[in-house]
């Protein structure tokens, strides 16, 4: 009896599990089936997720008739310059927050919360003030500081809740040895801390990629367009329908964070199985 009891439990979740996922990957599913059919099945009733015949055509036609290369590249520049950024500040950060004990640590904690919770519709308009006195419109340097400072709060927060996860006694035992409290987080703590790297990267990497108000209000130059400034300016050229092409770039434009998210999830279960602490 009580055997079934847990089969039938995990048999819910795991079917809660299959729902979350389905609602999550069918517009995507939509989206791959309406790029590779011909424009006159787009809009074929009964619509079917299958196409009747499938063509790669549209995909070439994106990739001859625009900037989509171009967009792809500057998305890459700015999403590993943030990445890097975010976690060269982050680290330290949170490093500290996890290891100081002082009466206003719990204060400072909460404000990092509140300003991860600020959207960056908000903070878009005044950033342009800012940005233009600074002249940093319409450029890389721009955008790339807005995207850390959006990211800062949350993975600061993300990684100071792994170095909680680190035993104090690792590091006094480094210190014994004669490692500074650099060398102990550099030699020590960040090896530990690779798993929570991956996830901060992935995180940063997906929010970055996707991030769309800040660019738009930034950038007003094609050449430094992301690619989800990109996709805009593809689909506001065009007059005439264009749903099958804008569903073409759209999968192109998400194929480079699915390799990126299947390499570091790879990581991070390595990581993970190998252990934090041996012997």
């Amino acid at each position: 009896m009580h055997n079934k009891k847990k089969i039938l439990e995990k048999t819910l979740i795991y079917l809660v599990y299959v729902l979350i996922s389905l609602f999550f990957i069918s517009p995507v599913l939509w989206t791959l089936s309406i790029s590779l059919r011909p424009l006159r099945e787009v809009y074929k009733y009964p619509p079917k997720l299958f196409p009747s015949k499938i063509i790669f055509d549209n995909y070439i036609r994106v990739l001859h008739t625009s900037l989509l290369g171009r967009y792809l590249m500057n998305s890459l520049i700015i999403v590993l310059l943030t990445i890097l950024g975010t976690l060269v500040l982050s680290v330290p950060a949170s490093y500290v927050l996890s290891r100081i004990r002082h009466r206003a640590k719990g204060t400072i904690m909460i404000s990092i919360l509140v300003f991860q919770m600020i959207s960056p519709l908000i903070i878009a308009i005044p950033i342009y003030g800012y940005f233009e006195k600074l002249h940093l419109l319409n450029t890389f340097t721009g955008v790339i500081i807005a995207y850390i400072a959006i990211q800062l709060p949350f993975v600061t927060w993300l990684m100071k809740g792994y170095f909680d996860t680190i035993p104090l006694s690792i590091e006094e035992a480094a210190m014994i040895d004669g490692c500074s409290r650099f060398q102990t987080l550099r030699k020590i703590i960040l090896p530990l801390s690779l798993p929570g790297i991956a996830t901060a990267t992935i995180f940063t990497a997906i929010q970055s990629w996707g991030q769309f108000i800040i660019p738009f209000v930034l950038l007003s130059d094609s050449r430094y367009f992301p690619i989800s400034l990109g996709l805009y300016q593809y689909q506001a050229g065009k007059e005439a329908i264009t749903t099958h092409l804008i569903a073409s770039a759209s999968i192109i434009s998400i194929i480079p964070v699915v390799i990126g998210f299947l390499i570091l999830q790879k990581f991070i279960v390595k990581s993970l199985t190998r252990g934090a602490i041996k012997g």
